[in-house]
């Protein structure tokens, strides 16, 4: 009897634990995207004096990413990545769980490609979906979104 009693308290605690958990990481928090992750895909043209950049496939893959946040030891990638339609420059947002703002800036993508905002130039301007937008490395990309960085 005396087992039952101890098995229940450590079910409860652990319980409670799971419970307080769970709590700290509510779809309500304002930097939350989705809890149960994000299958998207943004669109990035790079221009440089008005010649449109290769962004290479494979970004993000094998294991030369394996210490990076938010990698996948089963898929070989981190959740952020590029496969063969990147000349399309087509990003890759795979992500199980929860996904914050964070996550997805368009900064965190040229990190992953060991890149920053400057790598292709200085006074870049971009466009989202057409529409001037300043925040560059922190803009937070969305699915489908058509983002153009222009580098004179």
């Amino acid at each position: 009897m005396k087992i039952f009693l101890i098995l229940g308290a450590v079910i409860l605690v652990l319980s409670a634990g799971v419970m307080w958990w769970s709590g700290s990481a509510q779809p309500n928090d304002s930097d939350i995207i989705s809890t149960t992750g994000i299958h998207w895909h943004p669109e990035l043209t790079i221009l440089v004096k008005g010649e449109a950049q290769v962004i290479p496939p494979n970004i993000g893959i094998g294991a030369q990413y394996s210490s990076y946040r938010n990698f996948d030891k089963q898929m070989g990638m981190t959740a952020i990545h590029t496969h063969d339609d990147a000349d399309r420059g087509i990003i890759h947002f795979e992500f199980s769980g929860t996904v914050r703002e964070a996550d997805l800036t368009l900064g965190r993508f040229l990190a992953v490609w060991g890149k920053d905002i400057d790598s292709f130039g200085k006074n870049p301007r971009m466009t989202v979906n057409g529409t001037e937008n300043t925040e560059l490395q922190d803009y937070v990309m969305r699915d489908k979104d058509k983002i153009v960085l222009d580098y004179d």
